[in-house]
């Protein structure tokens, strides 16, 4: 249940030509506190409940625990949300051994683009697409939680 993964932002739209998949994200949360947060999504037709826990001194692991539900639960969980919906379209790519997740977000956060790639290990290598710019592990802003408080039209 130890989430191993880096984050990055991403450089340009090539990455749409190589995607196999293509999800659209909304998700709310319950509760953001940095200890522990409770993410409500829709994702495509399926509810997902998920409860992460701190971030390692690094960023790159994290205690994270996710449950299917219905998306009638989904639904009606979103409507308890904290202010501040994420909507995002999430595209998954193959590079080698590994998926990238990219989410385009829109609303508040349009014109941020950011990449995941999930690993087995800290110390695990993988491939880095043309695409993959500067990596975002660690900094608290880019984490979905952050960007329904203090959406990317914020920072400028």
């Amino acid at each position: 249940m130890i989430e191993i993964e880096r984050k990055f932002l991403v450089t340009s739209e090539s990455f749409k030509a190589e995607a196999f998949k293509e999800t659209r994200i909304i998700q709310g949360f319950l509760n953001t506190d940095k200890a522990r947060t409770v993410r409500v999504r829709l994702k495509g037709t399926q509810g997902f409940l998920t409860v992460k826990g701190p971030s390692s001194q690094d960023g790159l692991e994290r205690f994270e625990w996710e449950k299917e539900i219905s998306k009638t639960e989904a639904e009606a969980l979103l409507k308890l949300c904290e202010e501040g919906v994420i909507d995002k379209t999430r595209y998954e790519v193959k590079v080698g051994a590994h998926v990238y997740e990219i989410d385009e977000f829109y609303g508040d956060n349009d014109g941020l683009v950011v990449a995941e790639v999930e690993l087995e290990t800290k110390e695990e290598d993988f491939e880095k697409p043309e695409w993959l710019g500067a990596e975002v592990t660690g900094d608290i802003k880019y984490y979905n939680s952050q960007l329904s408080k203090y959406p990317f039209k914020l920072w400028k």
